[in-house]
């Protein structure tokens, strides 16, 4: 069995992460490539209604694990400690992934793709003089000045997102099996 790729995209509020991670996605499933994502929340996610049988089982009954099981559709809920390593959640849910995006995860020891768009900050994320500066394998970017030690890819160049998923695929981080 091949092994399961993991790269995570970051940037501040509102520059467009969740849409950069839908884009890069879809490309690397038109590649063939098996995708599956993680998205960071920083609260409680609670993605059942108040009332349902799910919400019932899952809050009511405190079971510790719900699936909701559906012909073309499953989702499961589940009580966990607050630990936010998207490694192991890649290793517990991601099985069969040729490649998993976590959306977040700025902190964790991955490869980063940042947004950077000047509406959502005067400056990236990116620190040329931090010492996990090397994370960074790419910025995506609406600043036609910006520059960075790593690779930057502009919005307004043709096949930045083609570009962007090749560098993915390559310079993620294999998991061990």
């Amino acid at each position: 069995m091949a092994s399961t790729r993991i790269i995570s995209i970051i940037g501040r509020k509102n520059a467009g992460k969740t849409t950069l991670a839908v884009a890069l996605a879809s490309e690397l499933g038109r590649r063939g490539h098996r995708v599956m994502t993680i998205k960071h929340g920083h609260h409680p996610a609670d993605a059942d209604r108040q009332g349902s049988d799910t919400w019932r089982h899952f809050h009511e009954g405190r079971a510790e694990r719900v699936l909701i099981a559906s012909p073309e559709l499953r989702v499961l809920f589940e009580r966990s400690p607050d630990v936010y390593d998207p490694i192991g959640l890649a290793r517990r849910y991601m099985e069969g992934a040729d490649i998993v995006l976590t959306e977040g995860y700025k902190a964790a020891p991955l490869p980063k793709i940042e947004v950077y768009r000047q509406a959502a900050g005067r400056v990236p994320l990116y620190d040329p003089a931090a010492k996990n500066a090397g994370e960074w394998i790419a910025i995506v970017t609406d600043d036609p000045d910006f520059r960075a030690d790593c690779t930057v890819l502009h919005f307004h160049d043709t096949i930045w997102l083609q570009l962007l998923a090749s560098l993915a695929w390559e310079r993620s981080l294999v998991l061990d099996a």
